[in-house]
């Protein structure tokens, strides 16, 4: 009846039935996972152009382009979205591609869907986390 009853209304009545009430609600809501992209400018000198574009796809990054850098001769600005989960470490792997001199700068792009081996892996992790 939604009021409060001193016999049946403790803290653990009410987080049993929030639980059972996502249990049962979830599967029904046909719920997605969701990842930040990020929009990556990388700048780097042109011999190294290839390597980051290489850097980019081993992270499930896609390359929107690449053009010489305004006011830096010698250097290319490589665009590219990338999943935030695949940024992590990212300034390691392109300075050694690049001889400790390549740099990027991102921003929030959009939110896309997981799906395949990565959401089947978070999902087997957010169920193992449960389980134990």
């Amino acid at each position: 009846d939604g009021q409060f009853h001193s016999v049946d209304s403790s803290d653990m009545a009410f987080k049993q039935a929030a639980m059972l009430g996502m249990r049962e609600g979830m599967p029904e809501c046909k719920p997605v996972l969701l990842e930040p992209v990020l929009q990556v400018s990388v700048s780097v000198p042109c011999d190294f152009t290839s390597k980051v574009q290489r850097l980019v796809s081993g992270r499930r990054g896609q390359i929107l382009g690449f053009d010489a850098k305004p006011g830096w001769k010698g250097w290319d600005e490589v665009m590219a979205r990338i999943p935030q989960t695949e940024m992590h470490d990212l300034i390691i792997d392109l300075r050694s591609a690049t001889l400790g001199v390549g740099t990027f700068e991102w921003s929030f792009d959009h939110l896309q869907e997981l799906s395949g081996k990565v959401a089947d892996g978070v999902i087997a992790d957010r169920a193992a986390t449960f389980k134990g």
